[in-house]
């Protein structure tokens, strides 16, 4: 009587056993393909990129500025009943002093003897300032009426030009030049082989006013 059962139920245990291991095996499969099942978010992204301009750049940059500075931004209101709307902002910038070498002409170059190269360079200029918004945040907005972002904007735009102003008058110029001599001089000595001497362009004196 019982190997007649168990001869009965053999088949069954048997697809029972193939059942719980083919669910274990491709259950999860299953379990991901239905479709109330969570599954990663999928990101896609279209791009259509235009080259609109090709610039040739010839700008030697040769020192860097960079300030600290806390702005105190204040801007009276349209009506004089309402408080003047104030922000005060810790701002980080920074300021880069170049020379633009496509300045430099052929007869900037010459020649003294076997031995000696004069390069005359071109002017310094303050070719970039900029305010380093990784390096500033807004410390505090009082009486803007909703006009937060136009506040805090002004405020960075007088930050901005702040920057320019300090680099001027810290000597970013004449920092870039002595910079230029330096860096330049002992270039052009291992490719010339030849000493060589590398300044600004003479500044010849204005006549004065005859009496």
């Amino acid at each position: 009587m019982i190997p007649r059962l168990f001869r009965r139920l053999l088949p069954l245990l048997l697809l029972t056993a193939l059942g719980v291991f083919l669910w274990r095996k491709i259950g999860p499969t299953l379990t991901g393909l239905g479709p109330l099942s969570a599954r990663e978010p999928q990101v896609t992204v279209t791009h259509n990129t235009v080259l609109t301009q090709v610039e040739a750049l010839g700008k030697l940059e040769l020192v860097r500025y960079r300030f600290k500075d806390v702005v105190e931004y204040k801007k009276s209101s349209k009506y004089p009943f309402l408080p003047d709307a104030k922000a005060a902002l810790i701002v980080g910038g920074e300021a880069v002093g170049c020379l633009d070498m496509r300045k430099i002409r052929p007869q900037d170059v010459t020649f003294e003897g076997d031995s000696v190269v004069r390069v005359v360079l071109p002017a310094p200029e303050l070719c970039s300032f900029q305010v380093d918004h990784k390096q500033s945040r807004v410390f505090s907005t009082e009486n803007t009426f909703f006009q937060d972002a136009q506040v805090v904007d002004e405020a960075y735009r007088y930050a901005e030009a702040q920057v320019r102003r300090s680099a001027l008058q810290s000597g970013i110029l004449a920092e870039t030049q002595r910079n230029a001599q330096l860096i330049l001089a002992p270039m052009l000595r291992t490719l010339t082989g030849r000493r060589v001497i590398v300044g600004p362009a003479l500044q010849v004196p204005a006549e004065g006013r005859k009496l």
